[in-house]
């Protein structure tokens, strides 16, 4: 993919790929929030007891994800990235078909955790990413693009879901006469959002290539199945313009490294790049110092930023007081919220989701390369406990205006932070990687902790949210989170920056080249001193031949000659 003028590029097409893969799980995972309450109400149970089970549904596809991850990171090590992307996506496409029909709570969960424990993309999709843009110039900008896929999805999820659910009763007209949706009121948005998995499948399965190393020469039937579909196009296309034209553009389907000669050091680069797939990784060259400081960091980000976005709503949501004497006690004793409904809530996460998909793709890339990914990474975790210590006092504002103005603000200074945060935190645990080779199982660890962390924040949150607003301290959950990001924000001054595959790689090669080198020296000098002794070799058989006339004392001596000669002794002999 290197260009002699303008330096490495983007793998475009296949990024592009990538990103209709994430695409589909946020817009589908998202979509079940607006109607979730009322589905489970379906199932008969208490209106007290809905928001306990909800977050309960929620909770239970993490921690099945989090089992799960570490194994779909070891099989797409060894089975290829391709094939255990595809197979989650059907996995999640065939388990929202069934959650669209569910008919009681526990078949609900059951179905829940099969889809969390069945996915593993979020780590495998990071690992391809990676090792498709292996230049650190280019990382920031590769890896902001699936976060930024995700803001877009998570942005249209909710809308989704809202639009096509109860379709019976929102549009009698177009539904009202079809018993099925009558009988599973929240098929539909299930079934809609299948066909994008079913888009994002057949998109990955015809298009996509095996980014592993050990597996990136095989033949893939899917590629070759596109590139049949796809050649009338390019006929198409060749004949209208006059030269023949690639179904993608060059910057797209140029190679990540630029195609070697034989015999260039471009292929012992490839061969550094990514060991035999026979070798398999251990523990120790998993967890080493900087690969074990970056889990941490990335577990503690994802515990905190996930359960703010969870407890959210509910402030949100908790009706206005007005502080006085009998119900306020600065700094830390009072209560409130905003009060409002569902519908101004959604617009709120609207517009922080639009704000934080402009931040990704137009900041971030720019920041990234100005002033370094770790730096980055450390003034992104310093902003998270300001935004959480700040949150719950925007609730005492009693100008609506002033309110809504300073709550956004914060808002907004919470999604700069998350858009630093995790594309950094990625590419700082990618890097710290000792090989290509432990990547997936690597990343499979991240989803697991992180996993962990999505589950847990949420659930302590809500506690915590609770017994706060029953003793009057609602700051308490915020509190808590505040501590917990002060906690994490220390972590990444103890982060190196790693070097990353691409300059690894060189290194390797130079060493490589460097005892080759010695290496032909010696053998330059071994083969000189090789002919010394074919020379000394000449002169004693020369000796012998002369000696032979003298007799049998001659031939005595030239058995000896031959029989010291197979011995390799022949210029000891000459020397003696």
């Amino acid at each position: 993919m290197t260009s002699n003028h303008q330096g490495p590029k983007l793998p475009v097409q296949q990024l592009a790929i990538l990103g209709i893969a994430r695409f589909a799980e946020p817009l589908a995972l998202t979509s079940v929030f607006p109607y979730l309450p009322e589905m489970i109400a379906s199932f008969g149970v208490e209106k007290t007891e809905i928001a306990r089970w909800a977050g309960f549904t929620g909770a239970i596809f993490s921690v099945a994800q989090s089992i799960t991850a570490v194994g779909w990171g070891k099989a797409s090590d060894r089975f290829g990235r391709k094939p255990i992307l595809l197979l989650g996506l059907a996995n999640t496409a065939a388990c929202f078909l069934l959650w669209g029909i569910a008919t009681s709570l526990p078949m609900a969960i059951i179905i829940r955790a099969i889809m969390g424990g069945g996915n593993g993309n979020v780590g495998i999709i990071r690992t391809m990413v990676a090792e498709m843009v292996p230049e650190r110039s280019l990382q920031p900008r590769a890896f902001s693009i699936m976060p930024l896929v995700w803001s877009i999805g998570s942005v249209f999820g909710p809308a989704f879901g809202g639009f096509f659910a109860r379709p019976a009763d929102q549009y009698p007209n177009l539904f009202g006469h079809m018993e099925f949706f009558k009988r599973y009121p929240f098929a539909l948005p299930n079934l809609m959002a299948c066909v994008i998995f079913f888009i994002s499948f057949t998109t990955g399965l015809l298009f996509l290539k095996e980014t592993l190393h050990a597996k990136r020469h095989q033949r893939d039937w899917g590629l070759v199945l596109g590139e049949k579909l796809t050649r009338p196009f390019k006929r198409s296309s060749k004949r209208s313009t006059g030269r023949r034209m690639s179904f993608v553009d060059a910057e797209a389907s140029a190679p990540l490294l630029a195609q070697p000669s034989a015999g260039s050091s471009s292929d012992n680069l490839a061969a550094a790049a990514v060991p035999k797939e026979a070798e398999k990784a251990r523990y120790g060259d998993i967890f080493t110092r900087q690969t074990s400081i970056g889990l941490v960091s990335y577990t503690i980000l994802a515990l905190h930023s996930v359960a703010y976005d969870q407890v959210l709503p509910v402030f949100l949501n908790y009706p206005v007081v007005v502080p006085d004497e009998t119900n306020t006690r600065l700094p830390f004793w009072f209560t409130g919220g905003f009060g409002l409904s569902s519908d101004k809530i959604g617009t709120i996460y609207t517009i922080y989701g639009i704000a934080c998909g402009v931040i990704q793709f137009l900041l971030f890339p720019v920041l990234c390369a100005r002033f370094g990914v770790l730096k980055c990474y450390r003034v992104g975790s310093l902003l998270f406990p300001l935004v959480y210590f700040l949150t719950p006092y925007t609730a005492l504002v009693q100008s609506a205006t002033l309110r809504y103005v300073l709550f956004l603000s914060i808002m907004l200074v919470k999604g700069f932070a998350v858009i630093i945060g995790f594309p950094c935190v990625t590419i700082l645990l990618t890097n710290s990687a000792s090989s290509l080779r432990i990547l997936g199982t690597l990343n499979g660890f991240a989803t697991t902790f992180s996993a962990l962390g999505r589950a847990a924040g949420p659930a302590a949150a809500g506690a915590v949210f609770s017994w706060g607003v029953r003793h009057g301290y609602s700051v308490a959950p915020w509190f808590m989170l505040g501590l917990i990001a002060a906690a994490g924000a220390a972590v990444p001054f103890w982060m190196v920056e790693g070097k990353g595959f691409a300059q690894q790689n060189e290194a390797a090669v130079e060493e490589e080249e460097a005892e080759g080198g010695e290496t032909e020296s010696l053998l330059r000098r071994e083969q000189g001193e090789a002919g010394d002794d074919d020379d000394d070799d000449v002169t004693v058989l020369e000796a012998v031949n002369e000696a032979s006339e003298s007799g049998s004392d001659v031939d005595e001596e030239r058995r000896r000659r031959k029989k010291t000669a197979a011995n390799g002794s022949y210029g000891t002999m000459s020397r003696g």
